[in-house]
This record gives C-alpha cells, sequence and structure tokens, in this order.
C-alpha cells in the first residue's frame, strides 16, 4: 500500500508539468493583451511596451514557462496583474468558500441519492421506481447553470423564500448546493439502485432471508454494504466532477470562491491569478483520485493495490 501511495504521488509530478505547460500555452495564445487590459484605453504604447517588458510578457512562451515554473518551485507563484496581491494567498482565501459548497453539493447528493436509490431497488418496477428513474434522468441531463436560473427564478422571485445570489447564512447555501448536487445525486440514484437490485440476486442475500432477518437488515447490513463498491468509485471520480462545477455555479450565484474568482480572472486576462488558480485544481483533482483508489481498497480487502493479486 505504501509503495502504491509513493508511486501515484510520484506520477503527479510529470502530470502537472505537463498540464501547466499546455495551460501556460493556451493562456499565452489567447488574443487580448493582459497589460493594455490592465492599463486601461488611456495608455500609451510605450507604457504598454515598458510594463510588458517589466513583467517578461515580451519573452518567448517557453521561456516564461520555465520562468514560471522555477519561482513556483520556490513557493513563488507572482503577483495578481490587477490588484498586485500575491497569488497564492489570495487563492487559498478563496478557497473555504469553494469547499463549503463542495461539501453542501455533496451532502445533498449523498443523502437524496443513496437513500431514494435503495428505496427505488426495493419498490422496482412500481410508480415510485418509474418517478425516481426519470426525476434521476432530469438531474443528470439538465446544464447546471440553467437549472440554476431556474432555482433563483423560482425560489428567489416567484417565491421569495431564498436569497438569489452572495454568501452569509446557511439560506445563500441553499440553493448553489441543490444545484451543483443534482447531477451527483441522479447519478448516485441510479447506480444504487441497479447495484442494490444485481447483490439482491446473490446467493448470500437469499440466504440471509431464509435464516429470518428483517429486510431492513438484509437491505441496509448486507445488501447494501455489498453495493457500496461501485458507488464509492463513481462519488470519487465525480468529485473532481463537482470540483470543476462550482465555477459555473459560483458565477451564476455570486458565490465567493475560488471558482468565481477564477472566472473574473479569466476576463481580466489576469494570467498569474489563473495558472495558481487552475495548478490548485489540477493538484485538488488528482489528490481526489488517489484518495479514491485507496478507499477503495479500503472498503474491499481482496484488492491489492500495487499489482499484487
Amino acid at each position: 500500500m505504501l509503495a502504491y501511495v509513493i508511486r501515484r504521488l510520484l506520477v503527479l509530478i510529470p502530470t502537472l508539468l505537463m498540464i501547466t505547460a499546455i495551460v501556460f500555452t493556451i493562456i499565452s495564445l489567447t488574443p487580448g493583451d493582459p497589460v493594455a487590459f490592465m492599463l486601461g484605453p488611456n495608455a500609451s504604447e510605450t507604457q504598454v511596451l515598458q510594463i510588458r517588458h517589466l513583467l517578461g510578457l515580451d519573452q518567448p512562451i517557453w521561456t516564461r514557462y520555465i520562468d514560471w515554473l522555477w519561482q513556483a518551485i520556490r513557493g513563488d507563484f507572482g503577483v495578481s496583474l490587477r490588484s498586485g496581491a500575491p497569488v497564492m494567498p489570495t487563492l487559498l482565501a478563496r478557497v473555504p468558500a469553494t469547499v463549503e459548497l463542495m461539501v453542501g453539493g455533496m451532502t445533498v447528493a449523498l443523502t437524496v441519492g443513496i437513500p431514494v436509490g435503495v428505496i427505488s431497488a426495493t419498490r422496482r418496477n412500481t410508480m415510485f421506481d418509474l418517478v425516481v428513474r426519470v426525476a434521476a434522468l432530469f438531474g443528470i441531463a439538465m446544464p447546471s447553470f440553467w437549472l440554476a436560473l431556474i432555482a433563483i427564478l423560482v425560489f428567489a422571485f416567484y417565491l421569495p423564500i431564498l436569497p438569489p445570489s452572495g454568501s452569509g447564512g446557511l439560506d445563500h447555501l441553499v440553493l448553489p448546493s441543490v444545484t451543483l448536487g443534482s447531477a451527483l445525486a441522479g447519478i448516485i440514484m441510479r447506480l444504487t439502485r441497479s447495484s442494490v437490485l444485481q447483490v439482491f440476486g446473490q446467493d448470500f442475500i437469499r440466504t440471509a432471508r431464509a435464516k429470518g432477518l428483517t429486510e431492513r437488515i438484509v437491505i441496509y447490513r448486507h445488501a447494501l454494504r455489498n453495493a457500496l463498491l461501485p458507488i464509492v468509485t463513481i462519488i470519487g471520480l465525480q468529485i473532481g466532477t463537482l470540483l470543476g462545477g462550482t465555477v459555473v455555479i459560483e458565477t451564476v450565484f455570486a458565490w465567493p470562491g475560488l471558482g468565481f474568482f477564477t472566472y473574473q480572472s479569466l476576463l481580466q486576462r489576469d494570467f498569474p491569478v489563473i495558472m495558481g488558480s487552475l495548478l490548485l485544481y489540477a493538484s485538488c483533482y488528482l489528490l481526489i483520485n488517489l484518495g479514491t483508489d485507496l478507499l477503495y481498497a479500503v472498503l474491499d480487502p481482496r484488492i491489492r493495490l500495487g499489482g499484487r493479486a
């Protein structure tokens, strides 16, 4: 296990290098001069050229990337072109808001997806099962930004019971969390239903029922426990998607997290902030995948990481 973790951590290094190189190249080739955007329309061409030289933006792309990489290895991610504040402290200050939103979305997905999926499996081919399958498909297929706009329209304007944007109390977290977690809830519902139905057909379930165990014990102690492996896997894989989805949700609801700040930086061509933000996103995504693999091995002792049978 330890050897596997070390190997996976070592693989993160070239992966992050490749990601940062690709993103840096794309950002550098994006139309628009960040210096001209920063100085405004009244800046002279001489001023723009001087600032570009001062920031090293007149150098070749790969020279600039190597300079940025060397500074990042030393823990210096530069300063924002707009505010002049250090990039990493500025980004880290917004991480708690994004984590709060992700926890809210995951809570919605788990508290709805697993129980409803189990009930749907125990009531197979009933009207309840049909409604659940349609609702799950609806949650998966609907674009998150559209669902967010509908939620704002209904619950903030037609039924003004929840705030439409911003952060504050728990009431501000309800709409963003439900919107963010709806697609994952639909995925978990469908997967839980199919996994539980598959386990129901196995011999140990029939043995448990033959022993006179109550249906609740059979379902939650035996069936659900053995159906959790694929569910945990898909949850781990979808956390990365959930992380990426925060950019859209935070932008629509003006949630003051890392995603909204990254979106604003993209509009402002604030390259140092964009690079630092994407590095954080990529690192979190890779670490989440590693954690998913480890949790999968813990839940199923038959799995031997590192190539052993």
